[in-house]
């Protein structure tokens, strides 16, 4: 068992204070950026009942990933949340430095984000920018601050979003940092390919999260009514999707985009 302290408060050089990395060196690894809340925490629950030890990060609030994490070592499992900010290339250059990256990555699930509901024709080039830097840039950082800690079958899934392929007049910067995430990754899914490493884009459509939290009961009926399986996804959905795309049961698949949004945009 190795004990790893890290400054005071708990926010020195972007990780929580006094984490005890109690893994049990055998299991392998998976790291979900944005693992604390949503998609992400399902994600992360579902990447431990598989038999992953998983190393989250977060951003804003630590609450919501230290509830998972416990939740996760409740059960038997272990996880470990740490800070950071995947806008800063500071932060994501130390979690490169993390101790469990000794231990090799075997999944990567590239899932944390911004959205702003940036109206196309109002959006501006800050807007883009600020935008981009997140979810776009900061997916390819966290990236590269991996590739050198990756196993040599790593499995990664990059969260997208259907509006990465069809826009929204409503979300145009988001919009178009999803389509850049998805494009990049079935470029690397072409690069990283021949070294028996895969890489896949979920692209979600309405899933019960924060996102839709502030919908009126009107409006939550009327996104239901628009899905054919007339429902809104869960967070659970989606980690059952990434399961697959990481489990032996897809070892033929890469570069694919899967839609899980019930039926609602079929490209």
């Amino acid at each position: 068992m190795v004990k790893v302290a890290f400054g005071d408060e708990g926010r020195s050089h972007g990780f929580m204070r006094d984490e005890v990395v109690v893994g049990s060196m055998t299991r392998p690894v998976a790291l979900v950026t944005g693992g604390g809340r949503g998609i992400g925490a399902a994600v992360s629950d579902r990447l431990a009942q598989d038999g992953y030890d998983v190393l989250l990060t977060y951003n804003r609030s630590s609450k919501p990933a230290e509830m998972i994490v416990d939740a996760i070592r409740e059960r038997g499992d272990d996880a470990l949340a740490v800070k950071v900010d995947c806008s800063d290339l500071g932060e994501v250059s130390l979690l490169g430095q993390h101790p469990w990256m000794a231990r090799k990555i075997e999944v990567l699930v590239l899932n944390h984000g911004i959205y702003k509901r940036v109206d196309g024709k109002m959006m501006t080039m800050a807007d883009l920018e600020t935008t981009m830097k997140t979810n776009f840039e900061g997916a390819v950082a966290v990236w590269k601050a991996v590739q050198p800690h990756l196993s040599e079958q790593a499995r990664m899934v990059v969260v997208g979003s259907q509006l990465g392929t069809r826009g929204s007049p409503h979300g145009a910067d988001y919009s178009a940092s999803k389509a850049a995430l998805s494009a990049w990754a079935r470029s690397l899914a072409q690069s990283v390919g021949p070294e028996g490493k895969r890489v896949n884009i979920l692209a979600p459509g309405y899933v019960d999260t924060d996102l839709l939290s502030g919908d009126s009961p009107e409006k939550r009926l009327k996104r239901e009514h628009e899905v054919p399986l007339q429902r809104v996804g869960s967070p659970e959905d989606m980690a059952s999707t990434v399961s697959f795309l990481v489990g032996p049961d897809s070892s033929y698949i890469t570069g694919a985009i899967l839609h899980v949004n019930g039926g609602l945009y079929l490209p």
